[in-house]
């Protein structure tokens, strides 16, 4: 597998402990307990196939084929379906320019969102009606996902159950993070391209405000009281409080170390600790909130492991 990015999710209700944790080097992955043990689902961008691990064992169970260029992956809340991003659109990695991008061939019908069957690896459908979506979140009542669609810069709403866009809002240039706010009320998107976090009404499908924070923002963390989001800027080494749903007021609460590029964020809003990646910077940063404080780095790699990092949801079972 090529694995450059790692996220990992698991059943609400399950979960006691938020642990932080990081893999090296174009996947996301999905950690869900399952009755023989828990399962991560990894995507894998470049042979457009979904890993699944048993993390007990470190083994792999079994790779399924999803689509092209799988990326965001998300679990439903119910456990029994996991979202994959899939998309037709090539990659372009730097030093490539927009222009030279632009030129290569683009297979629009690849677009989409595979549906697999959590518990019998089963492939079950694409979502169609999305164009070059990159990350996907899914409502709390299991009804709606949210889809950054990278191309054209705007967030999708997809029904699931009758398989069509809802409604499409626009969010700015490259949107990439996606989240949910616990009270099923906000959908935030982050654009690298303008430096902005977009606020969504997430009932009526309009957009409440678009609000500046750190550069190239990459992932969001939001409180369970739905009032205040944490943003990544992988550009500047930042990471930016955001009082929700106004917008206002916006805040840097902090500022990482000049070679740290911030990306995944997760929040253990019990313990008062924000788990911030660091990218090349080769650590997760663990930060005191509200205050803003830098409690330490934990070493998690280097520039010669891995590219990239970013944070994973791992919680422990009671």
């Amino acid at each position: 597998m090529n694995v450059t990015r790692f996220r990992a999710f698991a059943r609400r209700r399950a979960f006691r402990r938020v642990v932080p944790g990081a893999l090296l080097a174009g996947a996301w992955l999905a950690l869900v307990p399952a009755a023989q043990g828990a399962r991560a689902y990894v995507s894998n961008e470049d042979d457009g196939t979904v890993t699944v691990v048993d993390t007990q064992r470190l083994a792999a169970l079994a790779t399924v084929q999803v689509g092209k260029r799988p990326r965001g992956v998300t679990l439903s809340h119910d456990g029994t379906r996991l979202y994959v991003a899939v998309s037709g659109v090539p990659k372009c990695p730097p030093p490539m320019t927009d222009e030279d991008c632009a030129r290569l061939p683009r297979d629009s019908q690849a677009d989409g969102i595979a549906v697999i069957d959590a518990a019998t690896l089963r492939p079950l459908t694409v979502l169609r009606g999305v164009s070059d979506p990159e990350r996907v979140e899914v409502s709390r009542d299991d009804r709606t996902l949210y889809v950054s669609e990278e191309d054209s810069g705007r967030l999708a709403v997809l029904d699931v159950a009758r398989a069509s866009v809802r409604a499409t809002v626009a969010v700015g240039r490259e949107p990439e993070g996606v989240r949910a706010s616990a009270d099923g009320r906000w959908v935030l998107v982050t654009s690298e391209e303008e430096n902005t976090l977009a606020v969504i009404d997430a009932r009526k499908h309009t957009l409440v405000t678009r609000v500046k924070v750190g550069k190239r923002p990459r992932d969001i963390a939001i409180t369970p009281d739905s009032r205040t989001a944490y943003v990544s800027g992988e550009a500047d080494a930042s990471v930016y409080r955001v009082a929700l749903p106004s917008g206002a007021p916006v805040a840097r609460l902090l500022e990482l170390r000049s070679d740290a590029r911030p990306m995944g964020v997760a929040l253990d809003a019990g313990g008062g600790r924000l788990y911030v990646s660091t990218g090349r910077g080769g650590s997760v940063a663990v930060v005191a909130v509200p205050e803003g404080r830098l409690v330490t780095e934990i070493a998690t790699g280097g520039p010669a492991a891995a590219t990239r990092y970013t944070i994973s949801y791992i919680y422990d079972c009671p």
